[in-house]
């Protein structure tokens, strides 16, 4: 039995002109594992949680696209992976003739690295920041942002798409050309339309949803596709003839009710394109970074300095503009391929000096002076979001050249210099109002 509610027809208190975006990064954690070792592209690649490499014990915590046509799943036994796909012979692969063949099929099964992952998806993070205004962070590689006042549904001059669009592409290369993973990217009016444009055309897709047409691009997805409804909620709606999204926006209210409780009218209203929800940050940020990738590697001293000083004048304005103050001060390069070297020095109390976070950041810098660069960055963490003039003036002892000394060891670390070698920046939440694409001089391509 149907009701008579139609598709689109539902009140909604969207607006025409709200732009969201959904990014998800595909496969992450392997294509983490990919940028690092390139030579794992285009073969099938299984990450493994309490995964020893060698042993059968753990679950798959994810896999490539190549590795999932042979049955491997997320949360799966490792040991049931390997009877699917048994690992390779060698530890990397040489050439495309190692794996894929029908004949005798092998993947590549490599340890979760959640140190590494958490690095990386902090320079998508800060991407994500610098592109909107409002971003709401999922999860390690998932988050929504509003657009709305960085871009518009309007034509393009040809005609040939949005001007959203254009901007969601441009997020989207961004990510790849300086981090150097994929996303999938969905565009739309609201939330649960977004995700599932992102979802529609995995990997590396971008799927635009207008207004207007939201309800009509639903109608003949899965019901699953509807953000809320899963495997059990499927099944029950099923019982119901309720199979596809356009089917769940034209039931029978009051037999959803009696199946779904007290979300039917909201799981309802998403299957007609309404979702009033908007995107809200994640909170205060815990750490603040600027990075910059180079051309091409390079060992020039002065061209790094350079670019490590201009960053942290950056990180220091962006700081200075959220009233934040900080108390560690890092850096972060990449040497070819991959290898993330990072370094970092705190303080003994909180300060805002944007000279210091210059200083301290060409010293960390100077232990890598002869290494070769691809990309550096620096960051501000530990941060205090008291007023600027409570500033504790005597956290530092200052010598002629504004060198800081820190008046007391604020860790265990035996440096003199109380400078800490970690493995890599940790992923942390930023909140709202991040500056805009062209404050530091970024501009659109």
């Amino acid at each position: 039995m149907r009701g008579e509610t139609l598709p689109g027809t539902d009140n909604s208190t969207n607006t025409p002109d709200q732009i969201i975006l959904h990014v998800d990064m595909d496969c992450f954690y392997a294509s983490c594992e990919r940028l690092r070792e390139p030579a794992l592209r285009d073969v099938p690649v299984v990450i493994g949680m309490g995964y020893e490499p060698g042993e059968t014990f753990g679950a798959v915590a994810t896999a490539s696209y190549e590795a999932r046509e042979y049955g491997i799943e997320s949360a799966q036994p490792i040991s049931h992976a390997l009877e699917r796909l048994p690992r390779a012979d060698v530890d990397e692969p040489n050439g495309a003739d190692d794996t894929d063949t029908e004949s005798n099929p092998s993947g590549y099964y490599r340890s979760v690295d959640l140190d590494f992952y958490q690095s990386v998806a902090a320079e998508v993070k800060d991407i994500l920041h610098d592109c909107a205004d409002v971003v709401r962070e999922v999860s390690i590689d998932e988050a929504y942002l509003d657009i709305t006042d960085r871009t518009a549904w309007q034509q393009t001059e040809s005609g040939d798409r949005t001007l959203a669009e254009g901007y969601a592409r441009y997020v989207k290369q961004r990510i790849m050309r300086t981090v150097g993973v994929p996303a999938s990217v969905g565009v739309a009016p609201n939330m649960s339309a977004a995700k599932i444009a992102s979802d529609h055309q995995k990997p590396d897709g971008l799927v635009v949803i207008e207004p207007g047409s939201v309800a009509s691009f639903l109608s003949p997805l899965p019901v699953e596709s509807i953000h809320g409804v899963g495997p059990v909620t499927a099944d029950r709606l099923s019982e119901l003839e309720v199979r596809t999204a356009g089917d769940l926006a034209t039931a029978d209210r009051k037999r959803l009710t009696e199946v779904l409780d007290s979300r039917a009218e909201t799981l309802s209203k998403r299957a007609m394109g309404n979702d009033n929800r908007e995107v809200t940050p994640t909170g205060k940020p815990q750490s603040l970074s600027r990075e910059s990738a180079f051309a091409a590697a390079t060992e020039d001293e002065a061209q790094k300095r350079d670019a490590i000083s201009g960053l942290a004048t950056d990180v220091a304005a962006r700081a200075n503009q959220r009233g934040a103050l900080y108390q560690t001060i890092g850096i972060k390069i990449v040497i070819p391929p991959y290898e993330v070297r990072t370094r970092e020095r705190s303080l003994s109390g909180p300060i805002e000096d944007a000279d210091l976070v210059v200083d301290v950041a060409c010293e960390l810098l100077s232990e890598f002076e002869e290494e070769a660069a691809r990309k550096i960055g620096v960051r501000v963490s530990n941060l205090s979001f008291a007023a600027a003039d409570q500033a504790q003036l005597d956290a530092c002892e200052w010598d002629s050249d504004r060198s800081c000394v820190p008046t007391a060891p604020v860790d265990d670390a035996p440096d003199d210099n109380n400078t800490k070698d970690i493995n890599e920046y940790p992923h942390q939440p930023y909140s709202s109002g991040q500056v805009s694409l062209g404050e530091f001089g970024t501009e659109h391509d």
